[in-house]
């Protein structure tokens, strides 16, 4: 092989540190943000919190409360000097045992989930019910077969015969019928309903701790284990005709059943709390929509001034260098800081000058916008205005609604115009709110009204919407009963 040199001239892209920290700072969430700029005070001395403003406020307080507060003299006459801190021989420390309180960095704001107890799980909730009852030891341990067994709506996850099979090599001489006595037993526990076989079985438990005073009660039983389907269905005359009962005692009926919980587990099984934090807020003054960014989603930052002025430009050593190289970082991080703030105000303020009727009307009058639109009138790049959108949250009169949410596919209309997906979603969902319950619109209707507006949609994109929003078809949404 023969060695040889070339010379090649070429042009490479390349993204510098400075670049790849401004797009990861622009496409974060508030709380990832929040959490970048807190490792960026802990590992760069340069960087601090500007607090000037508030120590400025404090020093003026004082000041207006000395002015206020004129000097005392006592009865010889002579100036009574306190000083602030007397010498004590004690501490309040020594007497009392310190102890954090919940919110301790921001005494203003109350630590809201701090207070809160932490919520038990269903299997917690039934686990300290198993203690609290007087089991024998063989019990106990196929209780904890069929608790184990509960999911979280509060249904057994396995069949009875199941439990049995699994519990026998832990038992020779188990009998099936110990299982089910012992399955009768669980299903006493709260909430009522729980370790139920099916929705039937859910139901029955749940009527049966009713007192037998209730009126319908044994009706309802008898609907509830015999002919549930024939009630999923809104067969009203069958219903009728099995009971031997009248129409408006078969409302009775059907009124006692829907006071039932089908998922008696969702009462114990808490999700946590999750908190948005809005990065703007939009308010409206004189008529016209104004945009602000929210200012606690980020502190402002500013170069220390104490270590600052001991960089020497002449001194090259180690220590001097390392003090050079923070001192940059620094300076990059809060431009970027900068320009991620103003970006996403500038976004924010283009979304809103275009969804003006988002908000003075709702989702109704929202209008198609793709990320181009924003792009090309702020003159940047589809990419960025993705990072800048995405998980970044709008504060509105209709809520606190995500970026993404603003945009959306267009559907043509008669008068060659254009109309958003998302309105057509609220047409749909507005006309199945205030439809007959007894005749429910089908997707064919609903795409005729929607022609009859000059909006063309087919009836498969009704029921593709329709599907997306949770709700069911017309002959599940027909209620007779």
């Amino acid at each position: 092989m023969k060695q040889s040199l070339h010379l090649r001239l070429g042009q490479q892209l390349t993204m510098t540190p400075q670049l790849q920290q401004a797009i990861k700072l622009l496409q974060m969430s508030t709380l990832d943000l929040q959490q970048e700029i807190q490792q960026a005070l802990d590992s760069n001395i340069m960087l601090e919190i500007n607090d000037e403003e508030s120590s400025q406020k404090e020093t003026t307080v004082t000041s207006e409360s000395k002015a206020e507060n004129p000097e005392s003299f006592t009865s010889e006459g002579s100036q009574t000097n306190i000083p602030d801190e007397l010498p004590i021989d004690t501490s309040w420390d020594d007497i009392y045992e310190s102890a954090l309180t919940p919110g301790a960095n921001n005494p203003e704001m109350a630590e809201f989930e701090a207070q809160r107890s932490n919520a038990d799980t269903l299997l917690e909730h039934l686990l300290w019910q198993l203690e609290l009852t007087l089991f024998s030891e063989r019990d106990h341990a196929i209780a904890m077969a069929i608790i184990d067994s509960v999911n979280e709506d509060g249904y057994l996850r396995s069949t009875p015969d199941d439990i049995y099979q699994g519990l026998q090599s832990q038992f020779d001489d188990l009998d099936f019928d110990e299982v089910i006595a012992v399955l009768h037993r669980v299903q006493q526990f709260d909430p009522v309903g729980v370790a139920a076989i099916d929705l039937s079985d859910c139901l029955r438990l749940q009527l049966l701790q009713l007192p037998e005073t209730t009126p319908y009660r044994q009706e309802a039983l008898i609907v509830v284990t015999r002919y549930l389907k024939l009630l999923a269905t809104h067969e009203q005359a069958k219903l009728i005709r099995k009971l031997g009962v009248t129409e408006r005692q078969l409302d009775e009926i059907v009124a006692l059943i829907r006071t039932l919980d089908p998922k008696p587990g969702a009462q114990v099984q808490e999700s946590a709390s999750e908190y948005v934090i809005p990065d703007v807020y939009v308010t409206k003054q004189n008529d016209l929509w104004q945009v602000s960014l929210n200012p606690d989603i980020a502190p402002k930052l500013r170069i220390n001034p104490f270590y600052s002025a001991l960089i020497k430009r002449a001194d090259n050593s180690k220590d001097n260098v390392c003090m050079k190289d923070h001192l940059q970082e620094a300076k990059w991080f809060i431009k970027n800081l900068h320009n991620r703030n103003d970006t996403l105000l500038r976004v924010a303020r283009s979304i809103v000058e275009k969804q003006t009727g988002f908000l003075d009307h709702g989702s109704i009058a929202m209008k198609p916008m793709v990320l181009r639109d924003i792009a090309e009138e702020l003159e940047l790049h589809e990419s960025t205005i993705s990072r800048v959108t995405t998980q970044k949250y709008m504060h509105t009169p209709n809520g606190i609604i995500e970026f993404k949410y603003f945009f959306s596919s267009h559907v043509s209309t008669e008068g060659g115009g254009e109309c958003s997906s998302t309105a057509i979603r609220a047409f749909i969902k507005e006309l199945i709110d205030n439809e007959n319950q007894a005749r429910p619109l089908s997707d064919k209707k609903i795409a005729d009204f929607l022609q009859a507006k000059g909006i063309n949609v087919a009836r498969r994109t009704i029921a593709k919407y329709r599907e997306a929003m949770l709700i069911s078809s017309s002959s599940q949404r027909k209620r007779l009963l």
